[in-house]
């Protein structure tokens, strides 16, 4: 028995030494801080755009919207882009530009050696709209625009019109500096990525694929840079969508005889369904921390407190507890695994009248290495009800999740070079992106594909996103442009 304890007690030690030595020796996937001067920009004037720009509510309604609604958005885009043409006049009279569709904008900057991959830089004009019982809710109106208190408010500010007036103002900026790209640089602008994309970023993806065009790589919306997010790191911490969820919605359907509630069978299709939905919520789609999770943490145990760098550098040993840590919280559950949510219950049209038919929904976003047809098959599997039609949502197709964009080319070096030199004190890491973004519709176009906006942002501001009282500070959106500019230098000398 000493033996055995004393065995015990050095397999102990010589794990807990690799561990520790994993933790302290293990090379940091990080880079040191590249001195930068920050571009002499007009922060009045850029807040002044931006304000501008918010004031036309170029809202993407689903299904359509009603007439009224559809004219106010078109009449928006209008008048949108006469405001673009007359504020960047040098990118309007020196970048090719055309309109895809009915709103969608496409910019060409020609490089000089046109043997060099093209990159594509991509925002989108539209956005949520702002419900009508919560406006009086909002400290400044959601179209309003206003610049006060040191930011600027209303829709778009962070999603993602920031992103449209700051790219044109980048290049504004370049083309008055005289600057020449040696690779063509696309500027893309959506009209409908908030009801998907079906009519914008599609249509210009079509567009660029029948040209031929082959890119270097893609910059959409996506991370951020985030404050106190990520336990034992203490500094911001810059994520770096390097891929995005699937999509899947199934509707499960029960239908019975119906009848008088007075008379109720001994399963009616309401029970049926609710304990259908009821399961799938008790088996979700297991968690883990292969693939994008464990990158993750590789990438942010160089920035690390020394006890939590031994546990992201060894998740071979310490992986099963943190997964169940991560679990509790929704935001850094959804990342460890394919999340499912029921979303519509329908059923019953009268008190006193059994439901005849019972329709639910529920939607998964799909993490990278699970498929729709496996994240199907586990639902069927787990109500095991044949009463249970089971069945993607009518009108609705399911997509997979994205490739992953690999985090050792020279592209993710240039993403990580550019953030060390606007954001030093942040550390990057790549990430899955939880939602779905017009990034997907390239997917053809090129092997990398990244999703960051340069805001430095706490969780009470990225609670804003699709909320009320959305808003970006002026230096927040200054400095995204001195990005901006920053990456096409980089990424284009």
């Amino acid at each position: 028995m000493k033996r055995f304890f004393r065995l015990l007690s050095i397999g102990f030690l010589l794990v807990l030494a690799v561990a520790i030595g994993r933790g302290v020796l293990l090379p940091s996937r990080q880079i040191k801080p590249i001195p930068h001067t920050p571009e002499k920009l007009d922060s009045v004037k850029l807040a002044r755009d931006l304000s501008s720009a918010v004031k036309f509510p170029s809202v993407s309604w689903e299904l359509g919207g009603t007439e009224e609604q559809r004219r106010a958005t078109s009449d928006a885009f209008v008048g949108l882009h006469d405001f673009l043409q007359s504020s960047f006049p040098l990118t309007y009279s020196r970048l090719a530009h055309e309109t895809i569709g009915r709103s969608n904008l496409l910019f060409t900057w020609k490089g000089i050696e046109p043997t060099l991959k093209p990159i594509l830089l991509m925002a989108h004009q539209d956005v949520v709209p702002s419900e009508a019982d919560t406006e009086a809710e909002w400290t400044h109106g959601p179209f309003s625009g206003d610049i006060s208190d040191g930011f600027i408010w209303g829709r778009g500010t962070l999603d993602d019109k920031m992103s449209v007036v700051g790219l044109l103002e980048a290049v504004e900026t370049l083309l008055a500096q005289g600057y020449q790209p040696k690779r063509t640089i696309y500027l893309a602008f959506g009209q409908d990525e908030e009801i998907g994309g079906e009519e914008g970023a599609v249509k210009i993806a079509e567009v660029l694929k029948s040209r031929g065009v082959s890119l270097e790589f893609v910059l959409d919306e996506g991370g951020f840079v985030t404050v106190g997010t990520v336990p034992g790191v203490g500094r911001p911490v810059a994520i770096v969508g390097t891929s995005e969820k699937g999509y899947l919605s199934l509707e499960l359907t029960v239908e019975t005889e119906g009848g008088h509630s007075s008379m109720p069978p001994r399963e009616t299709s309401i029970g049926i369904l609710s304990r259908a939905v009821s399961e799938i919520e008790k088996h979700p789609q297991p968690a883990h921390l292969r693939g994008p999770d464990g990158e993750f943490l590789e990438f942010v145990s160089g920035g690390a407190s020394q006890p939590m760098k031994i546990v992201f550098r060894n998740l071979w040993l310490f992986g099963p507890v943190l997964e169940r840590v991560l679990q509790r919280s929704p935001t850094t559950n959804a990342t460890l695994r394919t999340t499912t949510a029921p979303t519509i219950l329908e059923a019953g049209t009268k008190d006193n009248v059994l439901a005849s038919k019972a329709k639910a929904i529920v939607n998964f976003r799909i993490l990278p290495g699970d498929t729709v047809a496996e994240v199907t098959e586990r639902v069927r599997n787990t109500v095991n009800d044949a009463r249970v039609k089971i069945q993607p949502l009518p009108g609705e197709p399911p997509t997979e999740a994205s490739t992953r964009s690999r985090t050792d080319s020279v592209n993710f070096a240039t993403m990580q070079t550019t953030i060390a030199q606007v954001f030093p004190d942040a550390i990057v890491a790549p990430y899955v992106s939880v939602g779905a973004t017009d990034a997907r519709h390239y997917a053809g176009l090129t092997n990398d594909i990244y999703r960051f906006a340069p805001l430095l942002l706490k969780a009470e501001d990225i609670g804003r996103l699709h909320n009320r009282n959305e808003r970006v500070s002026v230096e927040n959106f200054v400095r995204s442009i001195d990005f901006y500019i920053q990456l096409m230098r980089n990424a284009t000398q």
